[in-house]
């Protein structure tokens, strides 16, 4: 098996879900879950087929996003892989509701930061091994760095 490093990565003020699933309707299922999350979400989806005509399959309310959402699952190329790019939400404001989605088999990642994505391919087909999302451990959270988490979360509105 040979296994690539695929970088991956959305624009600024982009948050991307990574994840498997198993069916075509992924698409469909996943743009009405995301549309009834949130008024006015902007998000792209993009599908990779495992099978029939391989294609990636997309939708979306924004055409950024879609445009976005296609280009990491090209890059990525693997089957049942499906890629989700918000723009102006968060993860966390759609993710519970993306993983009860019948056909979501496992979600990767969900993150703003630049993805590697361990992709094997067996000559066969390609599957996701692994994301490494992020970068190298700084150290450890501190009493500022306490008070600073505590504050950020206050002045986006996810705390009181």
């Amino acid at each position: 098996m040979k296994i690539e490093e695929v970088d991956v990565s959305v624009p600024e003020g982009h948050q991307l879900i990574l994840g498997q699933a198993h069916f075509i309707k992924t698409v469909e299922d996943l743009y009405e879950t995301l549309a009834t999350s949130m008024p006015g979400i902007r998000f792209g989806v993009a599908f990779c087929e495992a099978s029939g005509k391989s294609l990636v399959r997309s939708d979306g309310s924004d055409d950024g996003c879609v445009r976005v959402a296609v280009e990491v699952a090209r890059r990525v190329g693997a089957g049942h892989v499906f890629c989700v790019v918000l723009a102006g939400a968060y993860p966390i404001n759609v993710l519970n509701r993306v993983k009860q989605v019948e056909e979501v088999a496992a979600v990767f990642c969900a993150t703003a930061n630049p993805v590697t994505v361990a992709v094997g391919d067996s000559g066969k087909g390609r599957g996701i091994l692994g994301v490494i999302d992020g970068g190298y451990l700084k150290g450890e959270e501190g009493p500022d760095d306490r008070e600073e988490r505590r504050g950020l979360l206050r002045k986006i509105g996810y705390k009181r």
